[in-house]
């Protein structure tokens, strides 16, 4: 009997070691593979005028502590643009995603833009795929506040952010819900990219639980799709970028940069980046236009009178 109770104290500790082993493992892949960067560098010179910050509370498990997530609105002159909701990748938080804001900006969108929890100056916790969906899904529902006509929504996301807004762009409808998706440097699934970096980049895809598996996703979004890639992108090699093209419904958008890197084709390519974006912008107007005089009342020509 007194073997028995020690065999079992000994598996309950290697279980606990077991186990916590794991959940360290997991904490770190999550770590290496989202590289969350909390707060602002000082040389943050600050939005513009009329830009707002605001801060959502995230609902709070019955074991956790209160958590939020600071989102962007940051509106255009034009008060018929199109909003579109800007989802970021790994690493750089809103602050220095600014210069590609600011051109899609330029380019004709008023901005919501969401740092998921571990980015900038939402909670600073090691985020999981689940955390970056919430975080999503909840900058989604203010995006619907700020602009109510589903007509004039787009869903936009550079790198991870891509896949965060297939994701999101798979779960709604075009027309009864937004009217565009645009996606950046984005891949298949994030453990094709880790195979794409080498020999220990494949022994990663074989021991991550992260998945972002966009190309099982992409083919059930029916909205117009812009896709956007540069050819010398070192971190989503372009040949990733074609495969999830090659997933997505048919007349999607497909415009590679000849020599364009991961993060800076809004620079790099400046006219041919903004062209793209004025280009859907004109196909998103005309569709609204088209919606508009489908939903008028027609006018009846024995309106007000009487018949003989």
């Amino acid at each position: 009997m007194a073997a028995n109770r020690r065999l079992g104290a000994l598996l309950l500790v290697v279980t606990s070691l077991v186990l916590s082993s794991c959940a360290w493992l997991d904490t770190k892949q999550r770590q290496l593979a989202l590289r969350p960067t909390p707060a602002v560098g000082a040389d943050f010179d600050g939005l513009r005028h009329g830009d707002v910050v605001v801060n959502r509370a995230v609902p709070r498990p019955a074991d956790g502590d209160a958590e939020h997530v600071q989102l962007w609105w940051l509106p255009h002159p034009d008060p018929q643009a199109p909003a579109l909701l800007y989802l970021h990748g790994t690493f750089r938080h809103l602050f220095q995603n600014l210069p590609k804001i600011d051109a899609l900006r330029e380019a004709g969108f008023a901005i919501l833009a969401v740092d998921y929890r571990g980015w900038g100056y939402s909670s600073p916790i090691v985020p999981s795929e689940r955390t970056i969906y919430e975080d999503a899904w909840l900058a989604w529902q203010e995006l619907t506040l700020r602009q109510p006509d589903p007509r004039r929504r787009v869903i936009y996301g550079h790198s991870l952010g891509g896949a965060v807004a297939i994701e999101l762009a798979s779960q709604l409808k075009h027309g009864r819900d937004y009217a565009a998706l645009i996606v950046e440097s984005t891949f298949p699934s994030l453990p094709e990219v880790a195979a794409a970096a080498g020999f220990w980049g494949r022994i990663g895809a074989g021991l991550t639980t992260l998945r972002f598996d966009s190309a099982s996703k992409i083919g059930r979004v029916d909205a117009p799709i812009l896709m956007l890639h540069g050819t010398a992108d070192r971190t989503v090699p372009i040949e990733l970028g074609r495969k999830l093209r090659d997933a997505a419904p048919e007349g999607t958008t497909w415009i590679e940069f000849a020599g364009g890197s991961h993060s800076r084709l809004h620079s790099f390519a400046a006219e041919g980046y903004r062209q793209a974006l004025r280009d859907l912008i004109a196909r998103i107007d005309a569709g609204a236009a088209t919606a508009e005089r489908a939903t008028a009342a027609p006018a009846s020509p024995a309106n007000g009178q009487r018949g003989r």
